[in-house]
């Protein structure tokens, strides 16, 4: 069925393409609820588009008038290892959010997965209007009550794997299979995908210019 179809028949469609400086706008138009941050949480499972969908946000916020790009803080930056999947919060709390809630630039150090071990340069995240965390978990029932907007990533599970592997290398098969299990766990007692404000589809059929627009499910 067309668009057209759909709005004749009174149907709503599935899905949707919305444009990111729409999203920006409205970010900047929202409450500020970490201190005078507004908190942006881009998270689902991995492979799903997150990291892409972040950039891209972040990149539509410089182009407003009189915009800037905020920051994107990464959990996988975070991680201490495989292990640290969801345990990490607590070095987000402190090296990040705590600081700006205060109104001060946060700081941290980038976990190297092949050094295995944080890095010691310094990542400043400075206490702007704007900051955006991404990453498995990023938008769980602790931190919803300071987000400004929360956004669920997802895309089929088949990809998804086949998107990590490409990326990172089958040798982390093994590992992957257990991240995998682990966030299908955490998702389902967290209820993350029906909480969030904005759920994405990561592996969009409907036509569009993926630089400037996502595409939204109903």
């Amino acid at each position: 069925m067309a668009p057209g179809d759909a709005g004749r028949a009174g149907v709503r469609p599935l899905a949707v393409a919305e444009a990111y400086a729409g999203l920006a706008r409205v970010v900047l138009a929202g409450p500020a609820r970490l201190g005078r941050t507004r908190l942006v949480a881009v998270d689902g499972p991995s492979g799903a588009g997150k990291s892409l969908f972040a950039t891209r946000l972040a990149e539509a916020f410089a182009g407003l008038p009189g915009g800037d790009r905020p920051p994107v803080v990464r959990t996988d930056d975070l991680l201490d290892g495989w292990d640290d999947q969801l345990t990490f919060w607590s070095r987000l709390e402190e090296w990040v959010l705590g600081p700006v809630r205060s109104g001060r630039p946060g700081v941290y150090r980038r976990y190297s997965w092949v050094r295995r071990r944080f890095l010691d340069r310094p990542v400043p995240v400075p206490a702007g209007p704007v900051l955006i965390v991404e990453g498995v978990s990023a938008a769980r029932a602790r931190a919803r009550p300071e987000l400004t907007r929360s956004v669920f990533v997802t895309a089929p599970a088949e990809l998804r794997l086949s998107r990590a592997l490409d990326r990172d290398g089958a040798e982390i098969l093994p590992e992957l299979r257990r991240w995998h299990a682990g966030e299908r766990a955490h998702f389902a007692a967290d209820g993350t995908e029906a909480a969030a404000d904005l759920v994405i589809d990561g592996a969009p059929q409907l036509p569009h210019d993926p630089t400037r627009y996502f595409v939204r499910r109903r």
